[in-house]
């Protein structure tokens, strides 16, 4: 009896398999059906996919002309503060410089009622003194060009002429105008007469 139960028990096991069976055969052909219907309708996919990426160049296009013109809004601007900046670079020094140019207009004056020399004198070397004092303070510097060895880095060579001394060959005899740095850079060469 016990060997029967289990007999019985087995085809139900099989019937559940066999239905198993057909609900995947089912299963199978509405995923065949499926794959049937998307393979006819890829063209519509594809045309759908087309126009995506018609849409995705139309979005980058316009991305790429926004881009393009903040940069050339960006070119425009730095320009215009670039000429800006150049046009009142000067400021700075030429309010500093402002104080020389009125005691230059009251010494001007000055010589007007003066008949003696040495007051008028002091009073120029006093205006001087001032704007040596202000160029200096922004960085200008006289090149020391005398009795030092000539250098095509400092100076202007404007002749050559017999040295008096064997020590001065090759060396600088004369100035004849003055050379300046501003901020360790040559801004005028000292144009010099250099012993041969």
């Amino acid at each position: 009896m016990f060997n029967k139960k289990k007999k019985e028990e087995e085809p139900v096991v099989e019937n559940n398999t066999a239905e198993e069976a057909a609900e995947n055969l089912n299963d199978n052909v509405e995923n065949t059906t499926e794959q049937a219907e998307n393979e006819v309708s890829e063209p519509v996919v594809e045309l759908s996919a087309e126009e995506k990426l018609q849409q995705q160049v139309a979005e980058l296009n316009d991305k790429y002309l926004r881009l393009f013109a903040e940069f050339d809004n960006f070119k425009r601007r730095t320009q215009k503060e670039r000429v800006e900046l150049l046009q009142t670079a000067g400021k700075d020094i030429v309010v500093s410089l402002l104080p020389v140019l009125d005691d230059f207009e009251r010494a001007i004056k000055a010589t007007e009622n003066s008949t003696e020399v040495a007051p008028v004198r002091e009073g120029i070397e006093l205006v001087q003194t001032k704007l040596k004092t202000i160029l200096s303070q922004k960085g200008l510097k006289e090149i020391e060009s005398l009795n030092t060895p000539f250098d095509t880095d400092l100076h202007e060579a404007i002749t050559q002429i017999p040295s008096p001394t064997e020590e001065q060959k090759g060396k600088v005899i004369d100035q004849l105008e003055k050379g300046y740095t501003l901020n360790d850079k040559v801004v005028r060469f000292a144009k010099v007469v250099v012993g041969a």
